[in-house]
């Protein structure tokens, strides 16, 4: 059985356009988070007792083990990236790959491949590295038994401004260090709570805002501040931000 992490918003992590800001939303866990990761690394997220640090690139990424698929029961909730799971679409999860990239899976058993796009975390199952959408699964020929030994292979994001029918998609590298970065402090149920955090970080930084996310049952109002540009700038910036008392601040791409 597939862990429904979809009902649970402890066991979702949410992105943003750019794969490394798959991080923390502030569930109000109690549990202690594990070391910080190296610079540049997004931070780990946790499902059940298990620690998962995501990586900053997918560069030469090659994987072998259990690929599973998740169909009818997910599709139309949505995913860990913010997306609407549609089990019609050649997507998958993965613990740890950057969110947006493309991979190119191989069942291992029948020779099948597919490419598919991952916009999910899982699978959090022991023995088991990807988790296909119904009709991926169902080019790979692993509808029928459930799973199969695949190969997974990282080709990177597909090139912008290519037209329909012209041929093979091409992948080009992903910048995954330079965009538009600032920095979550805060994250409350109670709007009036974060409008008031809001006015009280604007006293002393910039580009003070509240971003509202609705995960279908709870909203939350997220407060984050100041502006980076560089993945090199975003990590001092959240060291001073951590100096000035906010330990649990994190990086996020916008």
């Amino acid at each position: 059985m597939i862990l429904d992490c979809h009902k649970n918003p402890s066991l979702t992590i949410l992105s943003l356009p750019l794969f490394w800001c798959f991080i923390f939303l502030f569930w109000g866990c109690a549990s202690k988070a594990p070391p910080s990761p190296p610079g540049g690394y997004p931070k780990p997220y946790k499902v059940g007792r298990q620690w998962y640090q995501p990586i900053p690139d997918a560069r030469d990424f090659r994987q072998e083990g259990r690929a599973s698929w998740y169909g009818k029961k997910f599709h139309g909730r949505k995913t860990s990236n913010g997306e609407v799971y549609d089990m019609y679409a050649m997507t998958a999860a993965h613990k740890t790959l950057p969110f947006d990239t493309h991979v190119k899976v191989r069942n291992l058993e029948n020779n099948q491949t597919a490419i598919v796009r991952i916009n999910d975390r899982g699978p959090f199952i022991r023995g088991r590295i990807i988790d296909l959408s119904y009709t991926a699964a169902k080019q790979l020929k692993i509808v029928g038994p459930g799973t199969s030994m695949v190969e997974i292979v990282a080709l990177g994001a597909t090139a912008p401004g290519r037209p329909e029918g012209s041929g093979e998609p091409e992948y080009i590298p992903q910048d995954y260090y330079s965009g538009k970065f600032t920095f979550q402090v805060y994250a409350f149920k109670d709007s009036d709570n974060a409008e008031r955090a809001r006015k009280k970080l604007a006293e002393k930084y910039k580009n003070v805002h509240i971003a509202v996310f609705d995960n279908g049952g709870e909203t939350f109002y997220r407060v984050r501040v100041g502006l980076a540009h560089s993945l090199e700038q975003a990590d001092a910036y959240e060291k001073l931000l951590i100096q000035d008392g906010f330990e649990d601040v994190f990086v996020v791409a916008e």
